[in-house]
């Protein structure tokens, strides 16, 4: 009898994968400087000169978590031109569920009609959308997976005390989505990412359930430690600095936004690259940022099919994660 053992064989994958669609939806509460100045001790001047927030977007009752994140994975699918049936893995990248068990991503799969997907979350924080975006390219790339569709969603008013001026000033509501496929000529670039645990402790969450950051160490951690990421993103891609049309960041502070583009400028970006900068309206939304700023942007005519963005995500952990990627 044979003691040779059975030779396993593989899938055959995809050499690259691309973005086929975007989409987003935001809670139904516009939440304006003002309105947050009548709650608490702050100002209009004080927050748009602290953060750059002019408005922020809030989920009503009925908007829970995995509505925002339905409501975007459909709007994706739409743009795609993808049907549901076509679509074999789910990915939400969150960090604000009510609970652990269930995931989001099985039930948003359902809600939408995605039936037998894989569907899992992933917990990279404010960095989520990224580290989901560079598992859904694997996973095409490996032939696991033809079609994912990656949503980034984040509910954090169940996660603010809103008595605390540093936080209730900053996060918001909202979801983005992205569907990848399979392309010949590779239209996403290699995941670049890093960690810092032995800042872990700079964002968390207190014993009461709230969401708290160290300001000052977080600021000087995100102006001096996420552009070098952002780059490694275009050296892992192959490309220069030079090449990218467009930056967008995750939508943290506008400070940091501003830094991280001129230190990327002094490196070699263009002075004519575009910078995202959604912030000012819809406020932080964590994961959901990312994808929410690029919908934005394409459908104001901002960004255009075929140019070259830079992503970049980086939060609690302390995570960072980027990758260069082709506009659809």
């Amino acid at each position: 009898m044979s003691e040779s053992r059975p030779l396993i064989q593989l899938p055959a994958g995809s050499r690259g994968s691309r973005l086929l669609g975007f989409g987003s939806a935001q809670g139904d509460r516009v939440v304006t400087n003002d309105d947050m100045a009548k709650v608490i001790e702050t100002s209009d001047e004080w927050i748009r000169s602290r953060v750059g927030i002019a408005e922020r977007r809030l989920a009503t009752e009925e908007q829970s978590l995995h509505v925002l994140a339905t409501e975007a994975g459909r709007a994706a699918l739409a743009d795609s031109g993808i049907s549901p049936s076509d679509v074999d893995t789910v990915i939400v990248a969150t960090c604000t569920m009510s609970v652990p068990i269930p995931n989001v991503a099985a039930r948003v799969a359902d809600a939408l009609g995605i039936t037998g997907a894989g569907a899992f979350d992933v917990n990279a924080a404010c960095a989520g959308f990224c580290y989901a975006l560079g598992n859904a390219t694997d996973l095409i790339r490996s032939g696991t997976a033809r079609h994912v569709l990656v949503i980034g969603a984040e509910r954090f008013s169940n996660w603010v005390d809103w008595e605390d001026r540093s936080t209730a000033i900053i996060f918001a509501d909202g979801a983005g989505a992205a569907v990848v496929g399979p392309a010949d000529e590779p239209a996403i670039g290699p995941v670049s990412w890093t960690s810092r645990g032995d800042l872990s402790s700079t964002i968390g969450i207190t014993e009461r359930n709230f969401v708290f950051q160290e300001g000052q160490s977080v600021f000087r951690w995100a102006t001096t430690e996420v552009w070098p990421t952002a780059e490694r993103a275009c050296e892992r891609a192959g490309v220069k600095l030079s090449d990218i049309d467009a930056l967008i960041p995750h939508q943290a502070n506008l400070r940091i936004i501003e830094t991280i583009a001129r230190s990327l400028r002094g490196r070699g970006a263009r002075e004519d690259m575009k910078v995202a900068r959604d912030i000012v309206h819809s406020g932080n939304t964590s994961a959901a940022s990312i994808p929410i700023a690029i919908d934005h942007m394409r459908r104001a005519g901002e960004l255009s099919s075929g140019e070259v963005l830079l992503l970049v995500g980086f939060g609690a952990g302390l995570v960072s994660a980027g990758q260069v990627v082709i506009c659809p």
